[in-house]
């Protein structure tokens, strides 16, 4: 029951948070004006009608007003921004030594005609 309660919170607190409440008022009311204006015109005029922003309805009136009303709070309060110190006027950039080609010839030549610089371990009498 308690866990229930609390996704339904983080849900709700992150609908409100992101704003996503105003998108889905806003996709009632472009449905609405939609069928509305679908009774009496074309398709195409409806949906022109709908979306050109001339023709709004109350509810659309009344999202506007609140999305412009609704205070906007700084994500990082003027004090509290980072400032990092000024860059050097001059970077330079090396090039990475050349690496010498060995072939692979060479590299196993080597490895396969020295001998192991100490004898092997002999068994330990238990």
């Amino acid at each position: 029951m308690f866990v229930r309660f609390g996704k339904c919170f983080v849900v709700a607190a992150l609908v409100l948070t992101t704003g996503a409440h105003w998108a889905a008022l806003q996709t009632i009311a472009w449905t609405t004006m939609f069928a509305n204006n679908l009774r009496t015109q074309s398709v195409t005029a409806a949906v022109a009608q709908t979306f050109d922003g001339e023709h709004l309805c109350p509810l659309c009136r009344a999202i506007a007003t609140a999305k412009k009303s609704e205070k906007k709070a700084d994500a990082v309060p003027s004090g509290l921004k980072m400032e990092f110190p000024p860059a050097a006027e001059k970077i330079a950039l090396f090039s990475p030594k050349p690496v010498s080609a060995i072939s692979q010839f060479e590299f196993l030549a080597d490895a396969t005609f020295q001998k192991p610089p100490v004898p092997p371990p002999r068994d330990l009498p238990v």
